[in-house]
């Protein structure tokens, strides 16, 4: 038997996300059978579906006092926040590297 080759990664947008986890939703077809009929995997549809269900939760007001949601997920309005803080700490981390380089060298020619 031959291996299969990795499928090429594909991005989509939101609105066909949002059509195939309200298709999961209704219980016409399974999770299996929508992945089948619209060439997805099993698995990115499962992860849409958490996603959603995790995205309503917190929009209904579903999560713990701290703010957290209860299903223990991040929404996607955190996970994008969480990215654009994880840059800017990257950012300013070289930044400081940076600063650190230019006193060690301003130093060494005081001397």
């Amino acid at each position: 038997m031959g291996k299969q080759r990795p499928r090429p990664r594909r991005s989509f947008t939101a609105e066909f996300k949002a059509e195939i986890v309200e298709l999961c939703q209704r219980g016409d077809r399974s999770v299996r059978q929508v992945a089948r009929d619209f060439d997805l995997t099993e698995t990115a549809v499962r992860d849409w579906v958490k996603q959603a269900a995790i995205d309503s939760n917190a929009s209904s007001g579903g999560g713990s006092a701290a703010g957290a949601p209860a299903a223990g997920g991040l929404t996607s309005d955190e996970r994008a926040e969480l990215a654009r803080l994880r840059r800017e700490n990257r950012r300013l981390q070289e930044d400081v590297d940076i600063l650190k380089r230019a006193t060690a060298f301003f130093a060494r020619e005081t001397r």
